[in-house]
Formats: C-alpha cells, sequence, structure tokens
C-alpha cells in the first residue's frame, strides 16, 4: 500500500469488492453440481451491487457467456425476483439493450433484533435495505422456554404483517441475537436468554414456515456494514457497542466464525486485571470500561473536562485491545457503532491514535478508526443481509 493519507483519516479503499457480483466468499470450492446455482447468485449479487444492466453487461461484469446470463434471467424473471425495464438506446445503431433490475419492492425480508430484551425490534426491509415497518417488544426477563415461545410469537406477527403486503413475496428471516451462534443457527450459549445449544435457526424454520437464519448480533452489525455500508471487504471490525462489546469480522469477503464460533468476542478479554468486577465472575474486562451502561455512569455528573477524561481513557483501552487484531488480520478499518455521543469525539480519537501508535509506527497508510455508517439499524440490516445470503446466495 502506497495511499498517503494524515494518520488516522479516511483513506481511500485500493481493495475492490469481492467477487463478481460481490457479497460474501464462498467458504469451499463450488462443484460442478452446484455451477448453476452459483452462477445464479453471482448475477443477482451484480445487479444488487451495481444496478439494472443489460444482459450483455451482466455477462461483461460476472465472466459468464451470454447464453449463460439469458438463462438465468429467464429463471430470475420466472422467480419474481428481476424485471425487465425500459430499453435504452445509449445512442447506439440498432436495436436499445433491455436492462434488467432487481425487484426490490416486491420482495421482503423480516429482520429480527434481540439486542436489548426491554426493546426487541421486528422490521420488514425491501432488498435494498430500506425498512417498510418497524415494531418493537418487550422481552425482558424472560428466560429459556420462555424466551423462545416470545421470540416465536413476535416473529410470526412481523412474518404475519409482511406476508400481508400486496404484491410482495418474503424470501425469509434473518435473526441478531446475543451470543455464540454456530453457522447452523443454534444458539450455543446466550447467557442473558437462558439458552443453551438452542437450535434457533431449525426449531423457528418448522414453526414459522419459512426459512429462518440466526447470527450472532455483532456479526449480524459486521455483515450490515459489508453490504449496506460499503466497509472494506478486505478487512474490516465491526465493534459493537451496547448493553454488552462484541465485535464482527470480515476478511477477504468472509465472515469470519473462529473454531468455537466466537470470533470477535473481546468483551471480555482482561484488560485491567484489578478493574472494575465484571457479570462473567473475573474483573476488568473491557467491556466494564466499554459498555453502554458502564460508560454512562461513568460520565454521570461529571464535568465537560472530566468527561473527556473519562471517554479518552476508554478509547484508549479499546484501542490497546485491538491493536494486535488490528496487526495480526492486517485490517484496512475499524468501525465503532453505537451511540455517536459516546463513540464520536474523545473516545474515537484516542482509539484511533492507540490503533495507529501500536501497529505502524512508521507508515503513511495506516488503518482507518471510524464511526459505522447504519447506527441503530445495524442488526436489523445485517440479520436481512444473512437471509440475502441463506436465501439467494449473495448479500
Amino acid at each position: 500500500m502506497t495511499t498517503s493519507t494524515a494518520p488516522g483519516a479516511p483513506r481511500p479503499r485500493t481493495a475492490p469488492r469481492p467477487a463478481p457480483g460481490g457479497g460474501l466468499r464462498p467458504s469451499a470450492k463450488v462443484l460442478p453440481a452446484q455451477a448453476r446455482a452459483h452462477n445464479r447468485a453471482v448475477v443477482l449479487g451484480v445487479l444488487f451491487h451495481s444496478g439494472p444492466l443489460s444482459r450483455a453487461d451482466l455477462a461483461r461484469a460476472t465472466g459468464l457467456t451470454r447464453v449463460t446470463v439469458s438463462e438465468i434471467v429467464a429463471g430470475l424473471v420466472a422467480d419474481d425476483l428481476v424485471a425487465e425495464l425500459q430499453a435504452r438506446s445509449g445512442g447506439r445503431v440498432g436495436k436499445p439493450a433491455t436492462p434488467v433490475g432487481l425487484r426490490g419492492e416486491d420482495n421482503l425480508v423480516v429482520a429480527v433484533d434481540l439486542t436489548r430484551l426491554s426493546a426487541v425490534r421486528g422490521a420488514v426491509l425491501d432488498l435494498t435495505g430500506r425498512v417498510v415497518e418497524e415494531t418493537t417488544a418487550d422481552l425482558h426477563g424472560l428466560r429459556g422456554s420462555a424466551a423462545l415461545a416470545a421470540v416465536e410469537e413476535f416473529c410470526r406477527g412481523v412474518l404475519g404483517s409482511a406476508r400481508s403486503a400486496a404484491r410482495a413475496s418474503v424470501l425469509g428471516v434473518g435473526i441478531g441475537t446475543p451470543g455464540v451462534v454456530d453457522e447452523h443457527g443454534t444458539v450455543v450459549d446466550a447467557a442473558n436468554l437462558g439458552w443453551s445449544d438452542v437450535p434457533l435457526a431449525q426449531l423457528l424454520t418448522d414453526a414459522l414456515g419459512a426459512g429462518v437464519h440466526v447470527v450472532n448480533d455483532a456479526n449480524a452489525g459486521a455483515l450490515a456494514e459489508f453490504t449496506y455500508g460499503g466497509s472494506s471487504p478486505s478487512g474490516s471490525m465491526t465493534v459493537m457497542v451496547g448493553e454488552g462489546l462484541g465485535a464482527g469480522i470480515v476478511l477477504d469477503g468472509h465472515l469470519v466464525r473462529g473454531g468455537r464460533m466466537a470470533a470477535g468476542e473481546i468483551g471480555h478479554l482482561t484488560v485491567a486485571p484489578n478493574g472494575p468486577p465484571c457479570e462473567c465472575g473475573r474483573r476488568g474486562c473491557l467491556e466494564t470500561y466499554l459498555s453502554v451502561p458502564r460508560l454512562t455512569a461513568a460520565l454521570e455528573g461529571r464535568t465537560p473536562a472530566r468527561r473527556r477524561a473519562v471517554l479518552t481513557a476508554a478509547g484508549r483501552r479499546l484501542g490497546a485491545a485491538l491493536a494486535p487484531v488490528v496487526a495480526a488480520l492486517d485490517l484496512d478499518e475499524v468501525l465503532l457503532s453505537g451511540p455517536r455521543d459516546l463513540l464520536a469525539g474523545p473516545l474515537l480519537d484516542a482509539a484511533r491514535r492507540s490503533v495507529r501508535d501500536a501497529c505502524l509506527p512508521t507508515a503513511d497508510d495506516v488503518p482507518t478508526v471510524r464511526t459505522a455508517s447504519l447506527e441503530d439499524s445495524a442488526v436489523l440490516r445485517g440479520a436481512a443481509a444473512l437471509v440475502l445470503s441463506g436465501e439467494l446466495g449473495f448479500s
């Protein structure tokens, strides 16, 4: 990398979007029997990220033959996922090219955010990520089977609302939840919900009669920034600051889950052995300094100067914890997602300096540390992106 920018300032992204068509890259080799589904997903991905294109433009963008593209488009039109639009001449002699585009408003996704049980959020979104309608519910205090039943009922209500939309088709349901979630949508552990080894995706798929996809809420935030927010596909970490603290990582077009499905679980890294007690039973976890409740309590009644000092100290701790990860994975950027009144300003500046000073003290092209683009809609949009990936093969 040779681009020169001011330390910590946003810099031009030199890496392209991953793969023709964008979206998360497949983690396994595409077998011949899977080629048609893969090519279909690639075409959908190109239309999603690039907008309407002619069949000839799609062939050039994907590297597929025009015959293959025409067959795929015909199938997508028949499935009501794509529509032919008004032909454009472009000033050329001959028959004008007919562009095709996604039927974004006619295909809906249900997304649910379980991050805050006192204000669980459900939304109906179209394929562009636009929220069509949103609702909330209070599930505070529910655990175990009671929480599961309440989540099922909540999803049923949001799904019913989506299905009632005129001319619209519902592709599936995406859920972002706290806790450790495996690639099959099983909640391995979610202490605040009292769930352990709960096959949430399968249980709700059977109950609702729709494909349900489940992901950790921090991973949902990373997916949202990747799909809708323009984060770097080469390497980015989205740090979610809320009731707790977690992070999602996208590396070379892959969502990084880890061997125990706990990649990005940085909240319980010990940063001060003699620090404040944590709910996990240890002391000085990063979450005890960076979660919204802890930060809010630490700032209460403070003078402006003292508030700046508290936020600066929190930013330094965060940057020091992130720097080894940023260096080891050679990340392009770190995004902080949460209340901007807490994260922007002294905390962000201190985290940026800590990452810069610890990782690349002599380089001009430093990793970017910035606030996230999507703010409080990140988990909902990430859950929607998970449905696009699971049902259509792109994100």
